[in-house]
């Protein structure tokens, strides 16, 4: 399929050209920082550097890669995205917006525009190997301090500072990697959706509102183990009770409720043996939502069930904040934009919010950021069975074109 220079169809045989380089059996190996995410890097550097219009391609500070299509002004439109991935990955998670972008400048660069157009891909997106997730654009929007992740070492022990400095970045300079956003006027970003709400309505493509914002904690209830054999039930002060009992809660709560999630992903008991019910239980709350005021009344309400349930089973709780991000809404002008873009591909649009997090996060709080979302089979991603039609993926790379077309117009008026 082919439209005003982009040819969506090579966008999808690249997609698998990629995945037959850097993938296998078990999915996509194209973790960050590793020899064959080094690999995909040249991959891509090599096609860009096919572009003749495009006129620099550079790594900054902290490992981002960029391409520079320069226009009549230096103010920019970015097309991002990151081309890391999850150990046994899909063929789609982040190589889509990166390949997608590829396409995009393919067609756009050779054109005369009022403004620069720029391909960045970002550094370890996924935080695979040390679990810092958005590292590249966290560390260009200066939300990334190196201290805070100096310590940080994989599986085999090695410290991250050590597996930047393999692939030519010093920890310590990686938020110099702020100035190429300098002229940067708004940001676009395509991506699998990676759940099941576009299928289910039967629709190729949708617009992102934003991202979620996040509160995730651990909730601790303490009590008292003893026997299970002698002990009458009514005089139990069992912790793991007290916890199942406030997670079927706090999933109540958020059915309740319009869009929001709520998840226990870990539970961990003590003394843990047969013979005994529990004294002591720790449990994770991971709760998301769109709106700030619906996160923090989730929050309190939760917290308030958990103590009501604490002293119906004669236990205290705990509560211990792991990490949160705030709601991080898109832009207004630049999601009617996307709406218009998907309509004139497709005919018609539906906008929901994203419950994972992406770079686009971290760019929207320094300029005008919307994403495109195309579906995903089964809701399904970060696993070898994702997968998108190719016809879908053709819609979503012309899509983005003409929504990157809509968006520099957008940007020359401001100027």
């Amino acid at each position: 399929m082919q439209t005003e220079g982009v040819d969506s169809h090579r966008a999808v045989e690249e997609l698998k050209e990629l995945a037959d380089l850097t993938g296998g059996p078990d999915g996509a190996r194209r973790v960050a920082w590793t020899d064959t995410w080094k690999e995909a890097r040249g991959w891509l550097r090599g096609k860009l550097e096919e572009i003749d219009d495009i006129s620099e391609i550079e790594t900054d500070e902290a490992g981002n890669l960029w391409a520079t299509a320069p226009g009549d002004s230096e103010r920019s439109v970015l097309l991002g995205g990151h081309i890391d991935s999850v150990p046994n990955g899909g063929w789609l998670d982040g190589a889509l917006n990166v390949i997608g972008a590829l396409e995009v400048m393919r067609a756009l660069a050779p054109q005369q525009r009022p403004v620069t157009l720029r391909l960045v891909d970002w550094a370890d997106e996924e935080g695979a190997r040390f679990g810092r997730s958005l590292f590249g654009s966290g560390a260009a929007a200066g939300a990334l301090a190196p201290d805070d992740v100096r310590g940080l070492k994989d599986r085999d022990g090695v410290a991250l500072p050590d597996a930047l400095r393999e692939h030519g970045v010093d920890l310590d300079r990686v938020n110099e990697a702020g100035r190429q956003l300098e002229n940067a006027a708004a940001y676009l970003e395509l991506h699998i959706e990676q759940g099941p709400v576009l299928e289910r309505m039967d629709l190729p493509l949708g617009v992102v509102l934003g991202t979620f914002g996040v509160e995730r904690h651990a909730v601790r209830f303490t009590g008292q183990h003893a026997h299970s054999g002698s002990t009458p039930m009514d005089v139990r002060r069992d912790a793991f009770i007290a916890a199942a009992r406030s997670a079927v809660e706090f999933r109540d709560d958020a059915t309740r409720r319009d869009d929001v999630r709520a998840t226990t992903g870990f539970v961990n008991v003590s003394p843990a043996i047969v013979t005994a019910f529990n004294g002591w239980c720790e449990m994770s709350l991971d709760q998301r939502a769109l709106d700030a005021d619906v996160l923090a009344d989730m929050l309190a309400s939760a917290k308030e069930a958990s103590e009501r349930i604490a002293g119906e089973e004669e236990v205290s709780v705990e509560w211990e904040r792991l990490w949160r991000i705030e709601p991080i809404p898109f832009d207004d002008a630049l999601i009617d934009l996307a709406d218009e873009a998907i309509t004139e591909i497709v005919g018609k649009s539906h906008r929901l919010p994203s419950g994972p997090l992406h770079d686009a996060a971290e760019m929207a709080r320094l300029m005008p950021t919307v994403m495109l979302f195309v579906k995903s089979l089964r809701g399904l991603s970060h696993t070898k069975e994702e997968d998108t039609p190719e016809e879908d993926l053709e819609l979503s790379v012309r899509a983005l074109h003409r929504l990157a077309e809509k968006t520099i117009d957008l940007v020359a008026s401001r100027e």
